[in-house]
């Protein structure tokens, strides 16, 4: 459940952010839009997201906290 809640809260952030970016877009502030994207906060939310989802790849430990089975005991 904890990761369950931290990819969601993870991805209304990055949400957020893509509202701020459609801000600059449609008041047409496309300099700030593209330090937006490369430097500022989009960029670091899709980072976050990005990390998240490579730690769950590479960790065998299941969305439920246990390891799945690897074997018969």
């Amino acid at each position: 459940m904890k990761y369950a809640r931290q990819t969601q809260e993870a991805l209304d952030r990055l949400d957020q952010a893509l509202a701020q970016l459609r801000g600059f877009i449609k008041r047409g502030q496309n300099k700030e839009a593209i330090q937006f994207m490369e430097e500022g906060a989009l960029k670091e939310r899709f980072e976050e997201l990005q990390n998240m989802i490579s730690v769950s790849s590479s960790n065998p430990i299941g969305s439920r906290g246990t390891a799945p089975q690897t074997g018969r005991l």
